[in-house]
Parts: C-alpha cells; sequence; structure tokens
C-alpha cells in the first residue's frame, strides 16, 4: 500500500467512526492537526502511532490493510452479535446475507 492509498484509507476508516481528524488525533495523544497531516499525504505515522491508530479505531492492523473489508468495525460488530444467536436464526440470518449478495448456499 502506497503513502497516498494509507492516507485514503485512514480518512475511509475514521469518516466511518464519525469523528474527526482533530478528535481523533487528540484521542491517540497527538497534536490536533496530526490525523489531517497524514490524511493529507503531509506525513506518515510511526510503527507504535499507527498501531494507537488502530486501536481507536477498534481494528487489527491486517483490517487496516485489507481494502476490500470496507467497515472492519461494523464487521466486528455483526459478528459479536452473531454470538448471541441459535443455529435456527444463524441459518436466517446466512440466507438474508446470501440474498442480498447473491451468493448460493
Amino acid at each position: 500500500m502506497d503513502e497516498q492509498r494509507f492516507s485514503l484509507r485512514l480518512s475511509e476508516l475514521r469518516i466511518r467512526k464519525n469523528v474527526s481528524a482533530r478528535e481523533m488525533s487528540l484521542a491517540i495523544g497527538q497534536n490536533p492537526s496530526y490525523i489531517n497531516r497524514i490524511e493529507n499525504g503531509q506525513s506518515y505515522p510511526s510503527m507504535q502511532c499507527f498501531f494507537y491508530i488502530c486501536e481507536y479505531l477498534g481494528i487489527s492492523p491486517a483490517e487496516f490493510f485489507d481494502i476490500d473489508n470496507v467497515d472492519p468495525h461494523m464487521k466486528h460488530e455483526i459478528v459479536d452479535a452473531l454470538k448471541h444467536l441459535d443455529a435456527k436464526k444463524l441459518d436466517i440470518v446466512l440466507s438474508v446475507i446470501q440474498g442480498l449478495s447473491g451468493a448460493q448456499k
């Protein structure tokens, strides 16, 4: 992943979390413009700050780089909710997902 794609991915994930760049910067212990500078390609995070960014977003580093996973945080929420369903309800959910995605059983 190049720097431009990294910046775009960070911006996409931050927006999906519905937080401002300033709010996120302060939450990870950086100056108010830190995330904005990364998103604008003016800077690149250290490895330690990258891990703080992932932790703040509630995702793993692998999920950050998985650009096909549009909303990894939402995926976590869905998986957590599925853990509380019985087999019959899981079958129903799977059928709905397959219907939405066009996948076959």
